[in-house]
């Protein structure tokens, strides 16, 4: 990168962390995210990577490439975290955004916070400001589905629009909400002899993971064998059928 150079080494015990100490172009070395990192600094770093890769013959590689060789590095629990996190993070802003504004109507909404009653009684004006806020903060929490379709997808190598969509139909509505399972009846579907509660997720994490990582595989499967000039007709279709009747 801009001043280290990034190192995937297949045993970090074998690194001379004397002498590097010693070479007075390493201002500091360390590993992070299974990458023996040699801090060297901006312009001179670059020198030291083209030499590096003239002498030791090695294919030249990114940070991106530096950063997939050490996931692979990891442990079965150090890949899933990162897994987690390449999912979670790209829609932190969305869900730290949407908690912020909760908070916010919470204190117009709340009683004995400021008075025996809360602020949208003392303040009737407020009450309709106090509603868009709840529109605005609870979109995030009850698309939620749909926010982590779409960066699963991205992660797991398939089409994002494809898991959008997916997380969308795992909340439509007209499947059964969970807040709506103990006011009566749910509703199923008979496939085959199998019945099938019509249950959506809204709200929900685990499902959108694990159908999101089916139907990228499906895609991806499709787009082998499916010829170039009907893939738009048949990949997206035909992965998200699948993948909607087995979720």
């Amino acid at each position: 990168c801009v001043t280290r150079l990034r190192l995937v080494l297949k045993d970090d015990d074998k690194v001379d962390k004397d002498r590097m100490s010693n070479n007075d172009v390493v201002k500091g070395q360390c590993k992070a995210d299974n990458q023996y990192q040699i801090v060297i600094g901006p312009g001179t770093v670059d020198e030291v990577y083209k030499q590096f890769i003239q002498e030791t013959g090695v294919s030249e590689a990114s940070k991106d490439d530096a950063k997939a060789a050490a996931a692979k590095k990891g442990n079965p629990i150090q890949r899933l975290i990162k897994l987690l996190g390449d999912i979670f993070i790209p829609i932190l802003p969305a869900i730290v955004t949407a908690g912020l504004l909760m908070g916010i109507n919470n204190l117009l909404t709340m009683e004995g916070l400021f008075g025996p009653k809360p602020l949208v009684e003392q303040f009737p004006q407020l009450g309709d400001i106090s509603n868009i806020i709840n529109v605005i903060a609870s979109t995030a929490f009850i698309f939620l589905p749909a926010l982590i379709g779409w960066s699963s997808m991205r992660v797991f190598g398939g089409s994002q629009i494809l898991g959008l969509v997916l997380g969308l139909i795992l909340m439509n509505p007209q499947l059964v909400s969970q807040y709506d399972i103990a006011k009566g009846h749910i509703p199923t579907w008979d496939i085959l002899g199998l019945e099938i509660k019509q249950l959506n997720y809204q709200g929900q994490v685990l499902p959108i993971l694990l159908a999101a990582y089916v139907l990228a595989q499906i895609e991806k499967f499709l787009n082998k064998f499916v010829h170039d000039s009907i893939k738009m007709l048949v990949v997206g279709p035909v992965a998200l059928l699948i993948t909607g009747f087995l979720a």
